[in-house]
């Protein structure tokens, strides 16, 4: 009896003094300890705390030293510890923090190639990630709005479960549309070769392309042009597969019924087109070797007909004025597709924000983001604050007016980059237009090309779904040696590697793979988000 006494009494010594220890700790730490939440207006908690934050880097600026996130933490008494890997390196770095556990209060930016929908569905299960419906219904009206108002967007975010793991990039602005960067005209090349018309075919197109390598456009007596240009086709190739009836390069829908595109007869004219693209040297030959850093220093050399990027001055380094001269890409059609028809951006990206089992402070972290989901927020988060890209003309007016961009920068994008997350990456936000914001000619520009040559044209190949855990297991199963052969069976049909008269043999190989459970896989899947 005195034995147990005396172990009672020690583990109540251990236990007290545990608790004074962690009382201690949240003294000498108090932007540790849990915080009571202002559920309007600012600041967000009254007295100030630290979070930590992991999120893509994209090498403009520390984040530390960004004046829109140094503003933001004075209005809202929250600060943040970041760690913002390269965009390069972000799911690695990422990946290790999951499995090490030491995983940050927030992950931001991460979009759905870096925190995928299996991820968000695999670590909320564990409880890595946190629910965040019933944090968005207490503590994050701008959300709460969006999601009553836009039950696809709702359905879109909700995994099997039901639950919310991860908030969207919501984009209503006029490149909501785009699937990634268009491909963009040399417009000095059209001028010298005298083209009015851009192409609408696949032969014009090719007819272009060839008088872009034999007539010498760049003026500079050498044959050193490259008629259409790409890194390893991630870029081009969606814009190209269009032409042949494909939307997506995988899964897509047709009329209801999902099937695996690289696996059809119009894949295989497409892989024809581009093979005698590049047996022609129409394609350039570095395509599938080079970096996007060399594709740039083509451009910059006016040595590119045909290029895809964001905007054309990130590749040729003009001014955004002198870019304008580039016209975008027309959508083709071909003769196994009639309609013309490219792959359209959902509008919603996934995996932007999420919140961690780690965080102390998960009310206060909601309420952080959810300002980035009202006009106002979304203005500042992509602007930054008065007096650096913008001024007010009239405060009560609502006008701006934009303000030059400093020396050593080459364009307003560049800059913005160094004061904003919002650069190069997909935030947690509602963009849109900006009210009271000057509109440039630039601007005006990209929604003219926009509204003529995407906005006919574009559909969704396959609504954003998630998979059961189940499926989920038997799709990754697949998809890691369906994926890898199919993209390598790409470069080489294209490249002459492998002979087109290959191609029923390479059909055969993706069959074998289990191609018809990973297509059932997703038709259910569809089937799911269609009744829901």
């Amino acid at each position: 009896m005195r034995k147990l006494l005396a172990l009672l009494l020690t583990t109540i010594l251990i236990l007290t003094a545990c608790s004074s220890k962690e009382d201690v700790s949240k003294e000498e730490n108090p932007s540790s300890a849990k915080v009571e939440v202002n559920k309007e207006g600012f600041p967000i908690v009254d007295k100030e705390i630290e979070l930590t934050l992991m999120a893509p880097g994209t090498g403009l600026a520390e984040w530390k030293d960004m004046p829109t996130l140094q503003e933001y933490s004075k209005m809202t008494n929250i600060n943040f510890e970041y760690t913002t890997p390269p965009l390069s390196d972000f799911q690695t770095k990422l990946n290790l923090a999951f499995a090490s556990g030491d995983v940050a209060d927030i992950i931001y930016g991460a979009g759905s190639s870096n925190l995928t929908p299996a991820m968000e569905v695999d670590y909320g299960k564990q409880g890595v990630l946190l629910p965040l419906e019933d944090l968005i219904e207490e503590y994050a009206p701008n959300i709460q709005k969006i999601l009553e108002e836009n039950p696809d967007i709702k359905k879109s975010i909700t995994t099997v479960d039901g639950h919310i793991y991860s908030l969207p990039a919501v984009s209503n602005g006029p490149t909501s549309s785009w699937p990634r960067g268009p491909l963009w005209y040399n417009g000095q090349w059209l001028d010298a070769l005298g083209v009015k018309e851009l192409p609408k075919t696949t032969d014009e197109l090719y007819e272009l392309l060839k008088r872009f390598k034999t007539e010498d456009p760049n003026g500079n007596g050498k044959a050193d042009e490259i008629p259409l240009i790409d890194v390893k086709m991630d870029s081009t190739r969606p814009w190209l597969l269009g032409a042949f009836g494909i939307k997506e390069w995988g899964i897509e829908e047709v009329n209801g019924k999902v099937r695996y595109a690289p696996m059809t007869e119009n894949y295989k004219e497409y892989l024809t087109f581009m093979n005698k693209l590049y047996e022609e040297k129409l394609l350039d030959p570095e395509t599938f070797s080079q970096s996007d850093e060399q594709k740039k220093a083509k451009g910059q050399n006016n040595r590119i007909g045909l290029f895809p990027d964001w905007y054309p001055f990130f590749t040729t380094g003009e001014t955004e004025e002198q870019s304008m001269n580039n016209p975008m890409f027309y959508p083709l059609t071909s003769s196994v597709s009639e309609k013309a028809v490219i792959p359209r951006s959902p509008g919603i990206g996934r995996g932007t924000f999420s919140i961690t089992k780690n965080n102390p402070n998960p009310e206060a972290s909601i309420r952080w983001v959810d300002y980035f989901y009202s006009k106002e927020g979304y203005a500042f988060l992509n602007m930054g604050p008065e007096g650096h890209l913008w001024k007010w003309a009239d405060k009560e007016g609502g006008k701006r007016v934009k303000l030059d961009v400093p020396e050593g920068f080459k364009s307003s994008e560049d800059y913005r980059g160094t004061l904003t997350p919002d650069y190069g990456i997909a935030t947690p936000s509602l963009s849109g237009p900006i009210e009271g914001n000057e509109q440039t000619d630039f601007d005006k520009f990209i929604a003219a090309e926009t509204n003529e040559k995407i906005e006919p044209f574009a559909k969704v190949p396959y609504p954003l779904v998630y998979l059961t855990p189940e499926e989920q297991q038997q799709a990754n199963t697949i998809e890691v040696d369906l994926e890898s052969y199919v993209k390598q069976m790409e470069a080489k049909f294209i490249t002459g590697v492998e002979p087109l008269s290959n191609w029923d043999k390479y059909v055969k190989t993706i069959e074998n793979m289990n191609i018809d459970q990973y297509v059932q896989i997703y038709q259910d899947a569809y089937d799911r988000w269609a009744d829901s």
